[in-house]
Formats: C-alpha cells, sequence, structure tokens
C-alpha cells in the first residue's frame, strides 16, 4: 500500500498507509491528525487542510485550481510548494509523499 509522509505542528513525523480513493486530506484525518481541521470536509470551501508539500513531489500533483489558489492567497503561511490536502488525490505514484500541515492562520 502506498505511503505517506506526514510531519505535524509540533515537528513530529509519521508514515502513514494510504487506501484507494482517498485525498491527501482524507488520509491525515483518517490517521488522528486533529490539528488538520479541514472544516469544508473537501469541498475546497476553506483553507484548514493547508499543508506545505515536499518539492520533490510538487510536479506530480495535479495543477491547481483558481478556487484553491484563491483560498491559499487569504493564508499567512503560504509557501511556493502550498496545497489544500484534500486536492491532492492520492494515487500509487505519490508513494512515499511528505507533507508538513502548515501553522494555523
Amino acid at each position: 500500500m502506498p505511503r505517506l509522509v506526514v510531519t505535524n505542528r509540533a515537528g513530529t513525523t509519521s508514515e502513514i498507509e494510504v487506501g484507494d480513493g482517498l485525498t491527501v486530506m482524507e488520509a491525515i484525518r483518517d490517521n488522528g491528525f486533529d490539528e488538520l481541521l479541514a472544516l469544508c470536509g473537501g469541498c475546497c470551501s476553506c483553507a484548514t487542510c493547508h499543508v506545505h508539500v515536499d518539492p520533490a513531489f510538487f510536479d506530480k500533483l495535479p495543477k491547481m485550481s483558481e478556487d484553491e489558489d484563491d483560498l491559499l492567497e487569504s493564508s499567512d503561511h503560504r509557501t511556493a510548494t502550498s496545497r489544500l490536502s484534500c486536492q491532492i488525490p492520492f494515487t500509487a505514484d505519490l508513494d512515499g509523499l511528505h507533507v508538513t500541515i502548515a501553522p494555523e492562520d
């Protein structure tokens, strides 16, 4: 099963296995990372699932939508590799993807 590496806000890194059909947000939430709020449930209408993606994987991700870009614009913690984890379908080719949960706005 593909693996996702998650660093929480305290700097602790964990590796989790991700089942087929999940987004990065769902995988993080379902594995007990309570600090990733995902208040909208994955509808791309908030930015509470903001993560920083390892640059080595950034170009493998689907193109960012205008809505996602607009939501990230409101974050004080946006970086060049910021994404909303609800907008990243986790696939086998992302095995080993490393994301860091962004600080809360």
